[in-house]
């Protein structure tokens, strides 16, 4: 038998060669491979101690009652929403996450979208492909210079949006819990207010019950027909059928979105629409920097059974 600590790993998408540390480092069991999930859990909760976790990955109340050794979790995001905090916090149970890791990876990609969108770069491939530029030329796009990107939520993403932003010669504003006097960009105490002077709304604000459906019809409707709503947060933070009809009556420009309410559907009416950008949850996507949490992952719990500190706790 080996003396290593057990851990559980509860999803398929984390980064393969952390998967392979992950297995050297500990024993470990796969959730998702499991045909009979409560059996498997019954068969190994008096010997798991940790669980890596990261995107698509739950770990909710049910999960952890059914793990009573379990004293660290350790996830490979920086959002919590898929963590039931309280259920931790209650039994003691250590917890782990990744940021700064992905900061820049996420901002990128978010001025990626703002570009597709601005520019039409999807709309124009399909443009291409389909053969249509031999009928006549594509329509005119947006210039980004001089437009206001608006962003709800200026933590660390949103800060390093707003610095690539402020490059291609656009005006910064943003809404959040309070004015941040140290940043230099324009403030709104209202979300509403936000929306309404922005061409581009990028929503980088965190998952969960407190900003479940905080973009909602009203917020797309100051947004109005010169905005387009660009969402790299969570699904959950957006009323997804809210925005949907919004897009269909015309009452915002366009949308650009990573993520989604029930990953990985996607509403099928927004296939249709050129004016939207859709990708599946690609923000952090890169091996840089997928690599780099899967590491925080791994030191964190290899600190922690070693009895050292945790590079990243969760306050």
């Amino acid at each position: 038998m080996s003396d290593k600590p057990e851990i559980l790993i509860t999803t398929a998408s984390l980064h393969p060669p952390t998967v392979a540390k992950l297995d050297a480092a500990f024993t470990t069991h796969r959730l998702w491979q499991a045909a009979d999930r409560r059996a498997f859990l019954a068969s190994i909760a008096d010997r798991v101690e940790g669980i890596a976790t990261g995107l698509g990955g739950t770990v909710d109340a049910a999960l952890i009652a059914a793990l009573p050794r379990l004293r660290i979790i350790a996830t490979s995001t920086v959002g919590l929403d898929a963590i039931d905090l309280g259920a931790a916090r209650s039994r003691g149970i250590a917890v782990t996450n990744t940021p700064d890791v992905l900061t820049d990876c996420v901002a990128d990609f978010a001025l990626g979208l703002t570009i597709a969108s601005a520019r039409r770069i999807c709309e124009a491939d399909r443009f291409v492909r389909q053969g249509k530029w031999l009928a006549g030329g594509f329509p005119l796009a947006t210039k980004l210079g001089g437009k206001t990107m608006g962003i709800v939520g200026m933590g660390r993403i949103g800060q390093a949006i707003a610095t690539r932003a402020v490059a291609f010669g656009m005006e910064i504003a943003y809404h959040g819990p309070r004015a941040k006097s140290e940043l230099p960009y324009r403030y709104y105490a209202t979300l509403a207010d936000l929306a309404a002077a922005s061409h581009f709304l990028i929503v980088t604000a965190p998952g969960g019950t407190a900003t479940r459906h905080m973009i909602d019809a009203d917020i797309l409707k100051s947004l109005g027909t010169k905005g387009t709503l660009i969402n790299i947060a969570r699904g959950s933070v957006v009323d997804e059928a809210a925005l949907v009809a919004a897009l269909q009556s015309g009452t915002i420009g366009g949308a650009a979105l990573d993520v989604f309410a029930d990953e990985p559907h996607v509403p099928e009416a927004l296939f249709a629409m050129e004016n939207v950008v859709l990708q599946p949850h690609l923000g952090s996507a890169t091996e840089e920097t997928r690599a780099a949490m899967g590491q925080l992952v791994v030191d964190n719990l290899k600190a922690f059974f070693a009895g050292e500190a945790l590079l990243t706790p969760v306050g």
